[in-house]
């Protein structure tokens, strides 16, 4: 066991990094389409860490009595990634919209960000 991952770094990063964070970053993208605010963003993740956290207990440990289904610590670990992910998406999509929409106001100045012009 890590400080991370439950029982295998590969297991944690497939799961968690690799579909969690793909989902998370689908779903960022979308709320940020849709002009919502960034607080539903960390809500909606809150949300999807529930299930990868299910995953990880029905799918990769051992029995059914091994306890890490509730486990607070994991859970924090989980939500940490998926709202990671889903700020980026979220970040890279609204410096676009801002920069192309609004594109006599501002202008894009990384990634992440813009700036007025």
């Amino acid at each position: 066991m890590g400080i991370l991952w439950e029982k295998s770094f590969w297991i944690f990063f497939f799961l968690t990094v690799v579909l969690g964070g793909g989902a998370a970053w689908l779903a960022g993208r979308a709320l940020a389409l849709a002009w919502r605010p960034f607080w539903r963003v960390a809500f909606y993740m809150l949300l999807l860490a529930m299930a990868v956290r299910f995953f990880h207990w029905g799918l990769f440990l051992d029995g059914p009595n091994e306890g890490t289904l509730l486990s607070l610590h994991y859970y924090l670990v989980d939500a940490a990634v998926l709202i990671l992910a889903a700020w980026l998406g979220y970040r890279t999509t609204r410096a676009r919209q801002m920069a192309t929409q609004y594109r006599w106001l501002y202008r894009r100045t990384s990634p992440f960000t813009w700036t007025e012009r």
